[in-house]
């Protein structure tokens, strides 16, 4: 039986990156309930007159929130489903090779579902 896991301390970290990833989504969008995904919106028009270059700006400040929340959209379903997770036996375990994921790794990234040597690119 590898290291034990602090399964607490884990869970604690999982949540406040929930918490804090929920935040900066909001912050950008909205989660659509049909499709269960989340939304880039675009910024609010503060001038109904505004010219060519407000709604170019707006537009690529709109791109950019697109871009941001495919970032961090597929982070928040990992942490998710590492919430979801927590419970199981094989919580903590490298999905590729079964073995204990580091607990350094675990600290650094408790969402991590494989271990150093099969981390993903």
């Amino acid at each position: 039986m590898g290291t034990v896991i602090d399964k607490k301390k884990i869970k604690e970290k999982l949540e406040t990156e929930k918490d804090t990833l929920l935040e900066q989504l909001r912050d950008m969008g909205k989660l659509n309930p049909e499709t269960g995904e989340w939304e880039a919106t675009p910024e609010e028009v503060k001038f109904p007159e505004s010219d060519q270059n407000d709604m170019a700006d707006r537009f690529e400040d709109f791109e950019a929130r697109s871009s941001m929340m495919k970032t961090l959209e597929p982070r928040l379903n990992n942490i998710l489903k590492a919430l979801k997770g927590l419970n199981r036996e094989s919580f903590g375990r490298c999905e590729v090779c079964k073995k204990d994921i580091e607990m350094a790794r675990l600290e650094a990234n408790p969402a991590a579902r494989t271990c150093k040597k099969h981390m993903e690119g």
